[in-house]
């Protein structure tokens, strides 16, 4: 207890500078926790840009050719149908889940009794659940038996059953499409928010029935399962290579096949942050290194103010241990006093700032992990021990005859 007291009364006695050279400390470790929030809200908010999509999915569309290939000039629109689907699934290797994608285009009006609101209408193929990471409420989703029997029945969104059936069951009941009656055999919540609750999926196959274009798929898109990059690229390499011949255009065509490698864009943004984070700690634990050195000079400063007290106390018999003990104690309690207060700001400047980020779109929700905090409390202890080391081992050399002629 004597320690502590004689450690806080030479505290008191130089109140303006362990304030300083706290305020340093601390502010240090502000701006580490609070570049550590920013940078986990930077990578939230990418995280939340592919929300949607399945991450280790690849999507192919078509354009018109802007390469003149075997006799046929630039300009031809391409088309994809039922059996570019089908060789994608025979002839690549790896594809987990593959759906084919029927858009018509615009909102269509659809209607229940005498109710009825405009919405999106999407022909797809069972698997297309697992591409957009569809959340079935209720019911089930399109099946293998939908499409081959060409059945009239649809899956629709949260939002399109509140706009139309208010609090009935939609299930089993039917929604009219341009004429044509659908049974509603599920329901849906996505994660992609409100434009893709406003979606009413139907048979793919159905779709170019009822709606005059036979064989027609505008997009394809399948996932990968657990392929690394590097197979993925191979997969899409292999894809646009498939497709090109069969609809026999340039293999180097990039208007007229176009592809959406998602887990190379995932992996380039990941590196990306990977050089931020690098950078966020480089900043930071330099500035915790600046508080440091403060810290060590007011220690060194002080080591040579008690040249004299320090003299007394070894020629009355205090060991070098305990004078090492006592400047590190000091340096050690300023550190960690300040650090913490410093800690305990960012954290809270964060949990602050994350509910006003929620809706933002590219820094989301910021967040500070308690691991990273525990990692900036060791630093925080670390560098206090460091910084006092120095003006420690000087005090415990201090020779006592030269410390009380000084």
């Amino acid at each position: 207890m004597e320690f502590f007291d004689e450690l806080w009364s030479t505290l008191r006695q130089n109140k303006l500078r362990t304030l300083l050279t706290g305020m340093s400390v601390a502010w240090g470790t502000f701006m580490l926790v609070l570049l550590l929030g920013a940078g986990r809200g930077l990578e939230n908010g990418v995280a939340w840009e592919f929300r949607d999509d399945a991450v280790n999915s690849i999507w192919v569309f078509t354009g018109r050719t802007s390469i003149p290939f075997a006799g046929r000039g630039p300009g031809r629109q391409l088309r994809f149908n039922n059996d570019d689907l089908s060789a994608l699934k025979s002839n690549i290797k790896g594809i987990e889940y593959l759906t084919g994608r029927f858009w018509l285009w615009g909102e269509f009006s659809v209607r229940y009794r005498d109710r009825h609101a405009a919405f999106d209408i999407l022909g797809a193929h069972p698997d297309q659940k697992f591409l957009e990471k569809t959340l079935m409420t209720s019911g089930r989703f399109l099946n293998d038996r939908d499409i081959a029997e060409r059945r009239k029945v649809a899956v629709i969104g949260d939002l399109v059953r509140s706009s139309l059936f208010r609090e009935e069951d939609p299930l089993g009941k039917y929604v009219e499409i341009r004429g044509v009656a659908y049974r509603v055999v599920g329901v849906f919540q996505d994660v992609g928010g409100e434009a893709e609750l406003r979606k009413v999926y139907v048979p793919i196959t159905t779709a170019q029935l009822v709606y005059s274009q036979p064989n027609l798929v505008h997009a394809m898109a399948f996932t990968i399962g657990d392929a690394d990059v590097a197979e993925s690229q191979a997969m899409e390499q292999d894809a646009r290579r498939l497709l090109s011949e069969r609809l026999d255009v340039a293999p180097n065509d990039l208007l007229a096949l176009r592809t959406q490698n998602n887990l190379e864009k995932f992996a380039k943004l990941t590196a990306v942050f990977g050089w931020i984070n690098g950078f966020v700690w480089f900043v930071g634990v330099g500035t915790m290194l600046a508080g440091m050195i403060s810290v060590s000079n007011i220690m060194l400063i002080s080591v040579a103010e008690r040249t004299r007290e320090i003299g007394i106390r070894k020629a009355i018999g205090a060991t070098p241990g305990s004078l090492v003990r006592m400047v590190l104690f000091e340096a050690i309690l300023i550190t960690g006093v300040s650090g913490y207060s410093g800690l305990l700001a960012g954290v809270g400047l964060v949990e602050l700032i994350a509910p006003q980020t929620a809706n933002t779109p590219f820094l989301r929700n910021p967040e500070v992990d308690v691991r990273m905090a525990l990692i900036a409390t060791a630093l925080i202890v670390l560098a206090g021990a460091l910084a006092g080391f120095v003006p420690a081992r000087r005090a415990a050399r201090v020779n006592p005859i030269v410390a009380l002629r000084d």
